[in-house]
């Protein structure tokens, strides 16, 4: 996600927000026909949403919750598989 935001740095402003929104919204587009078709629906949602947030503000809310609720799944499933200390 770096390099393709420092390369849209570099092209005027016009031009990365069109792009920027026209690849998100279609990044989330394949991701909601793959949450009913095999393929990886979230991932390509997870990804229309980071690239939506690089200009859009409700998309960087969103991308920053659902961050928040992985990070929670994650360490919920952590401590499932933990070992237990015995006393």
């Amino acid at each position: 996600m770096d390099k393709l935001q420092k390369l849209l740095a570099k092209l005027p402003h016009p031009v990365r927000w069109v792009l920027t929104v026209f690849l998100g919204i279609i990044l989330l587009v394949l991701g909601l026909i793959m949450m009913v078709t095999p393929g990886p629906g979230l991932l390509f949602i997870f990804f229309g949403l980071s690239i939506l947030a690089f200009e859009i503000e409700w998309a960087r809310e969103l991308n920053k919750q659902g961050v928040q609720g992985l990070e929670k799944l994650v360490n919920a499933i952590k401590s499932w598989f933990k070992p237990k200390k015995n006393k």
